[in-house]
């Protein structure tokens, strides 16, 4: 029994390009420094004082920037390259961190965190093109695994640090989290090559057969009606996913009187359990050859159950603590199942000469979801309280997976149907 999972731990980590290990460490060095994204809601309610509904409008900002931020980063990435945008976004990002710290005002909060984000997040398309550059067709859902996997492992590093450090002081999260984004910088800048030639001119793959699932072959993306339907549905699984990362915080704090410590544990728990899954998880349903919506839908459910169990809080005397940790849990094995699906699918759909807006419109339905879950868990919040609330996001999750549902139909169809993208 042991033997065999060792075999199988080998095996998931097994063929995968030195070239998507170096980017996994590069934004492991990154993740471990992540520390002002968790704690931005307790650092502008608690250090700041700001009421819930501003801190939400900040937030909000923050992700209109980083939607527009993601469109620009996709364009740039398919024009320029995406090693220059990941360096550029990484040296500034790191700068511009340790700043942040500095400003106060609501009206200045707002502009500087929209600057961040606009420049700060094109390293999001960027990172994610070179991913699927490096990594061969068949390894590629491991390969953003692998990528998750530093992400989480530095999240865990991040989160629990984080909390610690929040307890102190809440500027040594800037200064934390804008130096490793300059170290992380500095590593792929001295030891990731300079591609050769730009991967937006490099031609389709072989033995490339136009799908269902890969129809967009040489369309953009604003073309593709199925990607962009596939794209709203993973727009409102993100709204319900990213309320972990601002009003959960906020719950766990205000209604379960937890410790930014211990908020900063359970954060670190996901990440752990990611690290700990993720890769072996994704292995063995790719040996499967499982539907890459199917299991989507699936991770979408699991999230509907999670927030359920938090709109539930304290009845039939379970412990605030029990529901925190199921709470966290399910809402991570949903992650495992839905973003490396989404990221391989869109990968999947596009062409290499388009793969960075394809990537870029993806992660826009991303920053559109950081926009709106904050905003919109604020106002509930702030009008209607914190079940209400869960019962809101629970029922934007039963919409998102009954939109996965007909998606998965229709991409189940034959192959040899005729697949349409409205020009």
């Amino acid at each position: 029994m042991i033997q065999h999972t060792i075999r199988l731990y080998r095996n998931a980590y097994q063929g995968l390009a030195p070239s998507v290990w170096l980017l996994a460490g590069v934004m492991l060095i990154n993740r471990c420094g992540t520390m002002v994204l968790p704690f931005l809601t307790l650092y502008l309610t608690q250090k700041l004082h700001y009421s819930v509904s501003d801190a939400g409008i900040i937030m909000a900002v923050y992700g209109i920037g980083a939607f527009i931020g993601t469109f620009l980063g996709g364009r740039l990435t398919d024009r320029f390259g995406f090693y220059y945008i990941q360096l550029f976004s990484l040296l500034f990002g790191g700068a511009f961190l340790v700043v942040l710290q500095f400003v106060t005002g609501f009206y200045a909060l707002c502009s500087s965190v929209f600057l961040f984000t606009l420049l700060g997040d094109s390293f999001r398309p960027a990172n994610q093109a070179a991913i699927a550059h490096y990594a061969e067709p068949d390894t590629r859902t491991r390969a953003f695994s692998l990528n998750r996997l530093a992400i989480n492992l530095g999240w865990s590093v991040g989160g629990g640090l984080g909390g610690w450090l929040a307890g102190i002081n809440y500027s040594l999260l800037f200064w934390a989290d804008g130096i490793t984004c300059l170290v992380a910088g500095l590593v792929l800048w001295t030891t990731l090559p300079v591609p050769k030639a730009s991967p937006a001119v490099t031609s389709a793959e072989p033995n490339h057969k136009p799908t269902v699932s890969n129809a967009g072959l040489g369309a953009s993306p604003y073309r593709d009606t199925l990607f962009i339907a596939f794209v709203s549905c993973s727009a409102l699984y993100l709204i319900v996913f990213m309320q972990l990362f601002s009003i959960v915080p906020l719950f766990f704090k205000e209604i379960l009187h937890m410790t930014e410590g211990t908020i900063g544990g359970l954060m670190a728990l996901n990440g752990l359990l990611i690290v700990g899954i993720e890769m072996v998880l994704i292995y063995e349903l790719e040996k499967r050859h499982r539907s890459k919506t199917g299991l989507i839908l699936i991770g979408v459910s699991l999230t509907t159950i999670a927030y359920l169990l938090l709109a539930v809080t304290g009845w039939a005397g379970i412990s605030g603590m029990t529901i925190a940790l199921l709470f966290i849990v399910f809402v991570t094995l949903s992650e495992m199942l839905t973003i490396p699906f989404i990221q391989s699918f869109t990968v999947q759909r596009a062409s290499p000469a388009t793969r960075g807006q394809y990537l870029a419109l993806s992660s826009m339905g991303g920053a559109l979801a950081q926009t709106t879950a904050p905003a919109f868990g604020s106002q509930v919040v702030a009008h209607f309280g914190f079940s209400v609330h869960w019962l809101f996001v629970a029922a934007i999750s039963v919409l998102s997976a009954g939109g996965f549902w007909l998606l998965k139909r229709r991409l189940d169809a034959p192959e040899t149907e005729t697949l349409s993208i409205e020009k």
